[in-house]
C-alpha cells in the first residue's frame, strides 16, 4: 500500500480524497495555485505544493508541475480526482513512466473511453447500445450546421473532452448550431486543452442514468447501481439521487452488464462511470463514459456502505476488489443537492466574493453528509467552478430522503455571496420533483423564464409571521432589558403588533399578540394560538425551534428595521410595528430604481472575452453584444431590443465587475 500520494486537484474532491487517505493511514500532498494559497485543502494535507498562478492552464493543468511536485515530496501516486487532468491520456502515461501510479484506469484505457468519439465506436463494437450522430471532430460551424441538418434538430453540440456540461449545447436550428459549436470550441479549448466537436441527435424527454462500474487489474468487474441525474439546468447537473425512480430490476441488470461489458473491452481498472440517456419507454443508449470519480459519488457510497476512493486507491495499489456482483447492496435512498455560488434570482448568474458566513448543517453518520472544500470566511474565486459544497442526506425511502434533505437545505447558512440554496429547497417541494416523474429539461419546463421564492408560495404563512413576532419581540425585550431605566420605572412593551410582510405587489398587514413565556413566545394570529419556543440567540441566523410542539428550522437575517426570514425556498421580508406606525409606513412615498435601459451591465464578474458590435452600429433585439467568462463558462449577452450603440466602456481582455458599464446605447 501506498504511504504518500499527491491529489492533483482542488475543493471538495480534494478535501474528500485526503479524507479517507487518512482513514486508510496515508499521508497526502496538496497542489495548490497561487489563488488557492489559503484553501481548505491545503491546510488539511500533510504537506503542500504551490504549482503556479491562478489560471488553472498555468497551475492545475500543467503535468511537468504535478510531475515536479510528486519528486519533491515523495508522493508515490497521485489521485487526479474530477476535471483538470483527471481523464487526460498523456498525464496517465506520464506518470506510469516516471514511476507513479495513477489512481484511476491505464492510459489506454482513458485515452479510448476518456474520448467521446473513440467510445461511441468501442460502444457500438462491444454491442452497447449508442445513439445516432456524427462521431468524428468537426471542422467549423458551417460544417456543424450541415452535420446538425442531416441528423435532424434538435441536436447536441459535445466536446470530445468535455464533462461537467461545459463545452455542450443544444441546438433547434441553424443558428443556434453555429454559435453553438463557436462556444463549445472556446470552452473546451479554454477548460481542457481540446477543441474537438461531435453532433448528436438529442433525444427529446430523456432522462440522464448512469451506471457506476469498478475494475481491478485481475479482470474482476462490478456495477455498483444507478443513478439518476436528470434534474439539469443548461445541462449541468443541479440534483443527483440513487437510485432511480424510473429503473426498475430488469432495467438495472441490463444497464449494468452493458456497461462492465464496455468496461471489460478496454480492460478498465479502477472506479469509471458510464452514462446512458433513457427515453419514456425505458429505451436507453450509450452517452459516455466518464473515465474518473464523478461529483455525484457520494450517492452511490451511501446506498451500498462502499467508499469508491478507498477502493480506487486500493486497486492502483495493485490489490483486488473485495466485493462480487452478489455482494452488492441497494440499502434506501440518497440525494445529493449542489450547492453553488450562483444567484438563482438574476438568472443562476455566478457570484464570487467572501463567505462572510458559512454554517452547514450538522453531519449525521448515514443520514446528512456535506461534502465541501471552503470554509467560514473563504473567498470563492471567479478562476473556477462554481460549487461551494455537497449536500448529501439517506433514508430508508425516497421519501425520507427528500424530508431530510428539506431540514437539511433550511440548516445551510450562506452569507456574503448568492447561492442556489433557494433553489434546491423549492425543487424538493415540487410535485413533479416528488413524484418522480420527470426528465433532463424538468427546470426549463417548469421555470421557463426564470426561478422567483414567490413562485413557491409557502404552504404555512402563520409559521413564518409568528416566527417574525418572536424576532422582533425578542430585539424589543432586550432593547428595554439595557435602556438603563431605574428600577420600578421599566420600558412597557407593548404585546400588540402589526407584523408587515413587505412584497412588491403590495404589502400584507397581520395583526399579532406577542406574550412571553419560559422559553420562548407565546403568538396570537387569526384566532389561532402558536406556542413558540426556541434557544435561539439574538443575531443568529440559524433559528432552530418547535412551534406548538413541532420542530422546525429557518433562516434570520436583521437589516436594520427589516427582518427576512429563508424556510422551504422562500424567502420572507418582513418590518414589526405598531398599528398606527404601519398606517404612517403605507403613506411613505416609494423610491424608483434608476433607468438602466440605455447601458449593457455586466450581470456578474468575469473576463471580457469579446464586444462584438462596434461604435454606430444598429443592433437588432437578440444580436450577440458581448461575452463574458466566469467559472470557466462563456456567457453570452444579447440585446433585449433593437437599439444604436453609442459608447464601448470596457475593453476585451479587461476583468469585470458586477454591473459594470459595457455599453452604451442611444
Amino acid at each position: 500500500m501506498f504511504t504518500k500520494i499527491l491529489i492533483a486537484n482542488r475543493g471538495e474532491i480534494a478535501c474528500r480524497v485526503i479524507k479517507t487517505a487518512r482513514k486508510m493511514g496515508i499521508k497526502t500532498v496538496a497542489v495548490y495555485s497561487e489563488a488557492d494559497k489559503d484553501a481548505l485543502h491545503v491546510d488539511l494535507a500533510d504537506e503542500a505544493v504551490c504549482i503556479g498562478p491562478a489560471a488553472s492552464k498555468e497551475s492545475y493543468l500543467v503535468m511537468d508541475k504535478i510531475i515536479a511536485a510528486c519528486k519533491q515530496t515523495g508522493a508515490q501516486a497521485v489521485h487526479p480526482g474530477y476535471g483538470f487532468l483527471s481523464e487526460n491520456a498523456e498525464f496517465s502515461r506520464r506518470l506510469e513512466e516516471e514511476g507513479i501510479k495513477f489512481i484511476g484506469p491505464k492510459h489506454y484505457s482513458v485515452g479510448k473511453m476518456g474520448d467521446k468519439i473513440e467510445s461511441k465506436k468501442l460502444a457500438l463494437e462491444a454491442k452497447v447500445n449508442t445513439i445516432p450522430g456524427f462521431n468524428e471532430a468537426i471542422a467549423g460551424p458551417e460544417q456543424a450546421v450541415e452535420i446538425a441538418k442531416g441528423i435532424g434538430y434538435p441536436v447536441m453540440i459535445k466536446a470530445s473532452a468535455g464533462g461537467g456540461g461545459k463545452g455542450l449545447r443544444v441546438a433547434f436550428n441553424d443558428q443556434e448550431a453555429f454559435e453553438g459549436f463557436t462556444s463549445c470550441v472556446n470552452e473546451a479549448k479554454n477548460a481542457f486543452n481540446d477543441d474537438r466537436v461531435f453532433i448528436e441527435k438529442y433525444v427529446l424527454e430523456p432522462r440522464h442514468i448512469e451506471i457506476q462500474v469498478l475494475g481491478d487489474s485481475f479482470g474482476n468487474y462490478v456495477y455498483l447501481n444507478e443513478r439518476d441525474c436528470s434534474i439539469q439546468r443548461r445541462h449541468q447537473k443541479v440534483i443527483e439521487e440513487a437510485p432511480s425512480p424510473f429503473v426498475d430490476p430488469a432495467m438495472r441488470k441490463a444497464m449494468g452488464e452493458q456497461a462492465v461489458a464496455l468496461a471489460r473491452a478496454v480492460q478498465y481498472e479502477s472506479a469509471g462511470t458510464v452514462e446512458f440517456v433513457v427515453g419514456a419507454d425505458k429505451s436507453f443508449y450509450f452517452l459516455e463514459m466518464n473515465t474518473r470519480l464523478q461529483v455525484e459519488h457520494p450517492v452511490t457510497e451511501l446506498i451500498t456502505g462502499v467508499d469508491l476512493v478507498e477502493l480506487m486507491i486500493r486497486v492502483a495499489a495493485g490489490e483486488k476488489l473485495p466485493l462480487t456482483q452478489d455482494e452488492v447492496q441497494l440499502n434506501g435512498w440518497s440525494m445529493e443537492c449542489r450547492i453553488n455560488a450562483e444567484d438563482p434570482f438574476r438568472g443562476f448568474l455566478p457570484s464570487t466574493g467572501r463567505l462572510v458566513k458559512f454554517q452547514p448543517p450538522k453531519e449525521i453518520d448515514g443520514q446528512v453528509r456535506v461534502d465541501t472544500g471552503v470554509y467560514d470566511g473563504g473567498e470563492i474565486s471567479m478562476f473556477y467552478d462554481s460549487m461551494i459544497a455537497k449536500l448529501i442526506v439517506h433514508g430508508a425511502t425516497r421519501e425520507q430522503a427528500i424530508s431530510r434533505m428539506r431540514d437539511a437545505l433550511n440548516g445551510f447558512v450562506i452569507r456574503g455571496i448568492s447561492s442556489n440554496i433557494p433553489f434546491q429547497a423549492a425543487l424538493m417541494q415540487h410535485p413533479r420533483f416528488q413524484s418522480g416523474n420527470f426528465n433532463t429539461g424538468f427546470i426549463a419546463e417548469e421555470y421557463p423564464k426564470g426561478f422567483d421564492a414567490s413562485m413557491v408560495p409557502h404552504d404555512d404563512p402563520a409559521l413564518l409571521v409568528s416566527v417574525a413576532a418572536y424576532v422582533y419581540r425578542a430585539f424589543t425585550d432586550r432593547s428595554a432589558s439595557i435602556s438603563g431605566q431605574l428600577q420600578g420605572h421599566e420600558r412597557l412593551v407593548s404585546d400588540s403588533w402589526m407584523v408587515v410582510r413587505l412584497k412588491k405587489e403590495g404589502n400584507e398587514h397581520h395583526p399579532v399578540i406577542a406574550k412571553p413565556i419560559p422559553g420562548g413566545y407565546h403568538v396570537e394570529y387569526k384566532g389561532e394560538t402558536y406556542e413558540l419556543k426556541s434557544d435561539w440567540k439574538l443575531g443568529e441566523s440559524l433559528f432552530n425551534g418547535t412551534c406548538n410542539g413541532e420542530p422546525f428550522t429557518l433562516q434570520v437575517e436583521r437589516h436594520k428595521t427589516k427582518y427576512s426570514l429563508f424556510h422551504w425556498g422562500t424567502r420572507a421580508d418582513f418590518m414589526v410595528m405598531s398599528a398606527r406606525a404601519a398606517e404612517l409606513l403605507a403613506l411613505m412615498p416609494e423610491k424608483l430604481p434608476p433607468d438602466l435601459s440605455k447601458f449593457l451591465l455586466s450581470p456578474m464578474p468575469g473576463l471580457l472575452r469579446e464586444v462584438a458590435v462596434t461604435v454606430g452600429q444598429d443592433v437588432k433585439a437578440g444580436e450577440k453584444l458581448a461575452v463574458i467568462e466566469a467559472m470557466k463558462m462563456e456567457n453570452i449577452l444579447k440585446a433585449e431590443q433593437d437599439c444604436k450603440v453609442k459608447k464601448i466602456l470596457a475593453s476585451a481582455g479587461g476583468s469585470l465587475a458586477v454591473d459594470e458599464v459595457i455599453i452604451e446605447f442611444e
